[in-house]
């Protein structure tokens, strides 16, 4: 996975764009910051007003004049809770829908990234990033503009009004106030590194308990419960350590600005105090100037500790981006057309690959035509490039040089969706999604009537047993179909390319993990899934591959032999030795 690290005017940048279906909710809500905003800065003016007439002459402070100041400032707050609960609910739903439309393209983006990524990239990454890291954007997203615009009306008014009080006075304040910044923002950047780590950390731990709850049964079997406890505790620990580390630097940062306001009222008390025994300031004015830099240390400190959630907005925005600068290596090219009527000759000319990540050269000039309809398998040693061959059929990957044609066509003309329609897939790894056996068939083509899908189950050999289940074609069949037997799930994944109806199919070892009994019940519905379609068939249990029209045999150096079973035999080559081999262990 992609660790850049990125700078925060580019975070910033990147960011902003989502603002923009929003710009009504965030002007209003700025406007509704303003104006509880200046219901705050009011009350050290209605308090100077009334100490300092009450101190010239308090005959003269009638209690109208006090019930109209109560008045003035009891509409100021009846604004400043309608303007609140505006910020707190709205703003905080915009917040949520730029999450929401940050989630939704991160997913989206993933769904284009290729093998190669998810090969490199541990799934629990994966969710912290488009969960967890994202969740701390909702809050960042509405109190950002929200925050610093306040804070700037604060300043700018608060250094004038302060300044009309006394400009000495201000002048010491505020001298102070960038001090009290730099050295805030210095720490602000090592919390900024420590929630980067405890982030990375989070997904490193929820991929430890995912591998290990998802294993679980191999656990048991090997009883090594106390082991995958003990690696939970080490990453558990770690975490914990990463988080006490930005603790310190919170703790850090909290006791400075602390300190800085004790230093700012100290410097009224003592100011202050001089100034008014020299008469330079009234007694209300010193009591509106202490209100006033309380409300300005508020902001301060508002801002300051604001700068934590912004780091973890940061953090999140970084990690977000992170997903969607992974570059999409599986492309529809340039002029890209949908694939239409598919006959089923696949061509390889001149094929070379290599796997990406590691170099791992594979194929070397290989040359292969497979006409429409034959039925090819492919034999091999293990790390001959067996599925490789067949993954770069549907472009799971792409070839370095030479090039792969359907129909006399270079299979990078079509667009990739199309060419995927037309090619099913049976694996020996099974995935079922969670759900009842009803969405898995039907996830072969989602437009299917429920009768097209139990035709689909019925030739797959699947509607028998599927109906003897509880609920029948209802029933849940649990996380990865966890409540089905490995044969069961094999014939509903072949339901699902039945129902997709393919005219060009890939059974990848589709039988190799099964007992007898379940191989030869799927064995029938893969004889009835490759009638009249072309078939590539990678075979681990030589005997079900003998009335193949033709059998390769692959091998690093590629293909070695090709033939019928019967001429293969007959050259007793590497054929002849596998299949007698495996012949003597049955």
């Amino acid at each position: 996975m992609d660790t850049r690290e990125y700078k925060t005017t580019e975070l910033l940048k990147r960011f902003l764009p989502y603002y923009k279906p929003h710009m009504g909710t965030v002007i209003l809500d700025l406007f509704c910051a303003a104006l509880t905003t200046i219901c705050e800065l009011v009350l050290p003016l209605i308090m100077r007003y009334i100490t300092n007439e009450g101190m010239r002459d308090l005959a003269a402070l009638s209690v109208r004049m006090v019930m109209m100041l109560g008045g003035i400032y009891f509409v100021l707050r009846i604004v400043d809770s309608i303007a609140n609960y505006y910020m707190a609910d709205v703003g905080h739903v915009m917040g949520a829908k730029i999450e929401t439309t940050m989630r939704r393209d991160a997913y989206s983006h993933l769904q284009k990234l290729s093998n190669t990524y998810y090969s490199n990239t541990k799934v629990g990454q994966i969710m912290g990033r488009i969960t967890n890291d994202l969740f701390d954007v909702t809050e960042f997203a509405h109190h950002c503009p929200e925050e610093f615009f306040i804070a700037a009306i604060k300043a700018v008014v608060g250094f004038i009004i302060l300044s009309g009080i006394n400009f000495w006075l201000t002048l010491i304040i505020f001298c102070i106030v960038p001090v009290m910044f730099f050295t805030c923002m210095t720490l602000n950047r090592k919390m900024k590194t420590a929630f980067s780590k405890q982030r990375y950390q989070i997904g490193e731990l929820n991929a430890r308990i995912e591998d290990s709850l998802l294993g679980q049964k191999v656990v048991k079997a090997f009883t090594n419960e106390e082991m995958e406890n003990g690696k939970f505790a080490a990453d558990n620990q770690k975490f914990f350590e990463i988080k006490k580390e930005s603790y310190k630097y919170m703790a850090a940062f909290q006791t400075t600005t602390r300190m800085f306001d004790g230093i700012m009222y100290l410097s009224v008390i003592i100011g202050g105090g001089i100034f008014m025994v020299k008469g330079l300031i009234q007694p209300g004015d010193l009591v509106a100037y202490m209100l006033y830099v309380t409300t300005l240390i508020a902001t301060i400190r508002r801002i300051i500790e604001f700068a934590e959630q912004f780091q973890r907005g940061m953090t999140g925005i970084e990690r977000f981006l992170q997903i969607m600068d992974a570059d999409i290596d599986i492309f529809d090219e340039e002029g890209a057309v949908p694939l239409e009527r598919v006959a089923g000759d696949i061509e390889f000319e001149n094929v070379s690959f290599e796997y990406p990540d590691d170099h791992n050269e594979v194929f070397s000039n290989l040359n292969l035509s497979i006409k429409a309809g034959e039925r090819v398998a492919i034999v091999g040693p293990s790390g001959g490039g067996k599925t490789t061959l067949c993954n770069l059929i549907p472009r799971f990957y792409d070839i370095d040089s030479g090039c792969i044609r359907l129909d006399g066509r270079n299979i990078k003309e079509f667009t990739l969706k199309s060419l995927r329609q037309h090619i099913g897939i049976v694996q020996q790894d099974v995935y079922l999604f969670s759900g009842t056996v009803y969405d898995n068939i039907i996830y072969g083509r989602p437009d299917a009537s429920r009768e097209e899908v139990m035709v689909a189950a019925k030739l797959a050999g699947a509607d028998a047993f599927i109906r003897e289940l509880k609920n029948g074609y209802d029933t849940y069949i649990g996380e990865r179909g966890v409540k089905l037997s490995g044969g069961q799930k094999q014939r509903i994944s072949i339901a699902r390319v039945f129902l997709k109806n393919p005219p060009i199919l890939i059974l990848d070892e589709a039988t190799s993990a099964l007992d007898n009994e379940s191989e030869f019940e799927v064995a029938k519905s893969l004889v009835e899934l490759s009638e009249g379609r072309t078939t590539l068939t990678i075979a681990h249990r030589l005997s079900s591959i003998r009335n193949s029209d033709r059998i390769l045999v692959l091998t690093e150096e590629g293909i070695v032999e090709e033939g019928s079973h019967d001429e293969l035999m007959r050259k007793q080559g590497m054929y002849y030795e596998f299949y007698t081999m495996a012949d003597k262990w049955q």
